[in-house]
């Protein structure tokens, strides 16, 4: 009985801690909505590559500790996309210290939003335009064994996999103008 109690416990923790990071806002529009929780979803695929790439290639614990880092940390910063349109995006957490509860300003969510909207925009098509073209954004050749190189099914699944990333940055600025729209009005 104790077991089921305690999942139950769980479960319950669970769903309220689900409920409050996705609940929107009152007043916040379906197309905004939409893109707000698409960004995750469109940086998960190039997460989940990187993960299978270090796997198969085998890489030492330092590089697969570098690569699971870096795509946790990519999920994390797109979800913050959320809180634009979720009601954890409007006040301070209480565990943060000398602004618990107070709403957020304004401007201190819509500017570094608006600077990852350019930052992703102009990285991620720079990123792909350089790719076709067979060299880095530093202007050299791709490496033979970079995975756009290697031809076949293997390119093609990174290609699919890193294609969504061009949508981060036009969907982040979605989900910004809403914000921005919605606060100052």
């Amino acid at each position: 009985m104790t077991a089921l109690t305690d999942s139950t416990v769980t479960t319950g923790r669970l769903r309220t801690a689900w409920s409050a990071v996705h609940t929107p806002v009152a007043g916040v529009p379906r197309w905004a909505r939409i893109a707000a929780f698409a960004v995750p979803f469109v940086v998960l695929p190039s997460s989940l590559w990187r993960l299978w790439a270090a796997f198969e290639d085998q890489v030492g614990l330092g590089e697969w500790a570098y690569v699971v880092f870096l795509s946790v940390l990519s999920e994390l910063v797109a979800f913050t996309a959320v809180g634009l349109v979720a009601t954890w995006g409007e006040r301070f957490p209480r565990w943060f210290p000398g602004l618990r509860g107070r709403r957020v300003p304004t401007r201190a969510a819509v500017i570094p939003a608006a600077l990852g909207t350019v930052v992703l925009t102009v990285m991620w098509t720079a990123a792909w335009v350089t790719d076709f073209a067979g060299v880095t954004l530093r202007g050299e050749p791709t490496p033979d064994d970079f995975p756009s190189q290697a031809g076949g099914w293997e390119a093609a699944i990174y290609h699919l996999c890193y294609l969504p990333l061009l949508l981060w940055g036009p969907l982040l600025a979605t989900a910004t103008y809403a914000y921005h729209r919605r606060r100052n009005h």
